[in-house]
C-alpha cells in the first residue's frame, strides 16, 4: 500500500479550509489527495496523504491554522487506511492531451 496514513480535515468555509491545507503541506511531509470539496452548507473538506507521524503533524498543524480563521468541524488521521478507501479520496486520472503531429 502507498499510503500509510489518510488525514481529514472538515471546515465551515473555504477560506479556513485552504489555510489550514496549506499549513499542513509546509509543515510535514504529505500530499493531498485530490481537490478539496465543497460538502455543501458551507462544508468543505480535503484529504491529505503519508505516513502516520506526518499525516497527524500535518492534520494537528491543519486544524490550528484553520481555527484561527473559521470553524473546524472535523480534523482525523486514519492509520493504515483499507485499500478499499483509495476509490473514495482518489481524484479520477486526468486524460493526458493528445500529441500533437
Amino acid at each position: 500500500m502507498s499510503k500509510q496514513a489518510v488525514g481529514l480535515l472538515e471546515t465551515r468555509g473555504l477560506c479556513c479550509l485552504v489555510a489550514g491545507i496549506d499549513a499542513a503541506l509546509k509543515s510535514a511531509n504529505v500530499k493531498l489527495a485530490g481537490p478539496m470539496k465543497n460538502v455543501g452548507s458551507a462544508l468543505c473538506n480535503a484529504v491529505i496523504v503519508g505516513d502516520v507521524a506526518a499525516v497527524k503533524a500535518g492534520i494537528d498543524a491543519a486544524a490550528e491554522a484553520a481555527s484561527q480563521l473559521g470553524e473546524v468541524v472535523s480534523a482525523h488521521v486514519i492509520a493504515r487506511p483499507d485499500e478499499a478507501i483509495d476509490a473514495v479520496i482518489s481524484s479520477p486520472k486526468a486524460k493526458a492531451p493528445a500529441a500533437r503531429k
